[in-house]
């Protein structure tokens, strides 16, 4: 395998001003920059994961790229044929630095433009015919708060783009591959493929499996889209190729027992001396009590519930289980016109430790606080 990596002098730039930034957006951003991406990370189940589905003998000649975390969106959403309305273009779903342009990637099928720039990669298309790539690592949405959703999170995404005349990708190809990773990571296991849709393949497929009697989706892939081949100078009746990602967390909470995405970011040597191999199994350390706070406040309908998680996110950290909307209510005569009420119930708990009341309440507090002044909330 060959390792390229890709610097942007754009990302530079940009990461030198928002270190120079103290405004709400820029420390939360921060925030997601500094954790740490668990697929370089030994002994953690994401990097396990990540490992097993490198060593594949399909991908023995592919290369393996890093790109930037910070991306443009004509990178991600142009270039990989993002319709214009798609809810990834939106702030409410994506880490925007400024403005609707540059962001934190959301998904690392973005390896795509920055793989077919290189020039050294085209000439070895052009030479052999075919050219594959592998691209593991952290990406970030914004997203609601239970114990398998995570700010950030980590994918390992495949390309493979290769001349008609030398072969002619099917979506069975690409199917043998994905049941292949399944077979490597959890052994003798019935598996079907779906029928799927993304903006950059056509036709897509998605891999589910059967867990405990409950079909949970593993992978989703398809066939190169050709509006994104001709976006990278690559003609579509000449060329063609497959590509898919794989959910590195999920993967490896289902297939290690991991009941809550939080255990996957604990640095708790009790916690993380478990994981050796693709068959570690976790062991819960200790179940710490969990508290629970209430908050019910009106807002404008149109704001997004992903900015009072974000604000949750921000004063709790990885002391939150779950924010879960208890209720809705509109009353265009008693909250005013284009007015909204919502309850949450915010479970406090951490796989570490005990939390206390005082620092519990101190949390609520300024959740409040925030709720009220970012959102303009009228707290009940």
């Amino acid at each position: 395998m060959r390792r390229i990596v890709i610097e942007d002098n754009d990302e530079k730039i940009l990461l030198e001003e928002l270190n120079k930034r103290s405004d709400v957006k820029a420390e939360r951003i921060k925030r997601m920059l500094a954790l740490p991406d668990l697929t370089k990370k030994e002994n953690s189940p994401v990097k396990i994961v990540n490992d097993k589905i490198l060593n594949l003998p399909v991908w023995a000649d592919f290369d393996v790229v890093e790109i930037p975390k910070i991306v443009s969106a004509s990178d991600e959403f142009d270039s990989l044929n993002f319709p214009a309305g798609h809810p990834t273009r939106k702030e409410t779903d994506t880490f925007f630095l400024d403005g609707d342009n540059y962001h934190l990637r959301t998904q690392m099928t973005i390896m795509w433009p920055y793989y077919f720039r290189d020039e050294e990669v085209l000439e070895r298309l052009k030479k052999d015919g075919g050219v594959g790539s592998l691209s593991p690592g952290i990406v970030w949405r914004k997203d609601e708060i239970d114990r398998s959703h995570y700010p950030a999170f980590h994918q390992t995404d495949f390309l493979y783009v290769c001349r008609k005349d030398k072969r002619i990708i099917t979506l069975k190809d690409l199917q043998d591959i994905q049941a292949d990773a399944i077979k490597a990571i959890f052994g003798d296991i019935e598996f079907r493929f779906l029928v799927d849709s993304f903006p950059f393949t056509d036709p897509s497929t998605q891999a589910e499996i059967n867990w405990n009697g409950n079909w949970i989706e593993i992978t989703g892939a398809g066939l190169v889209h050709s509006n994104c081949l001709k976006n990278f100078g690559l003609d579509p009746e000449v060329y063609n190729g497959y590509a898919g990602t794989f959910g590195l967390d999920r993967l490896a909470m289902i297939k290690m027992e991991i009941p809550d995405i939080r255990i996957l970011w604990s640095a708790d040597e009790r916690i993380t001396s478990q994981f050796k191999d693709i068959n570690s199994k976790f062991k819960e350390v200790s179940k710490f009590p969990a508290t629970i706070r209430d908050i019910s406040f009106i807002i404008n309908k149109d704001v997004s519930l992903n900015n009072y998680y974000e604000i949750v996110r921000d004063h709790a950290n990885n002391l939150i289980e779950e924010v879960k909307l208890l209720d809705e209510y509109e009353n265009e005569e008693k909250f005013g016109k284009n007015k909204k009420s919502y309850t949450f119930r915010i479970v406090y708990c951490s796989s570490e430790r005990t939390l206390t009341n005082e620092e519990i309440n101190k949390i609520q507090t300024i959740i409040r606080t925030k709720t009220k002044k970012e959102l303009g909330a009228l707290l009940r």
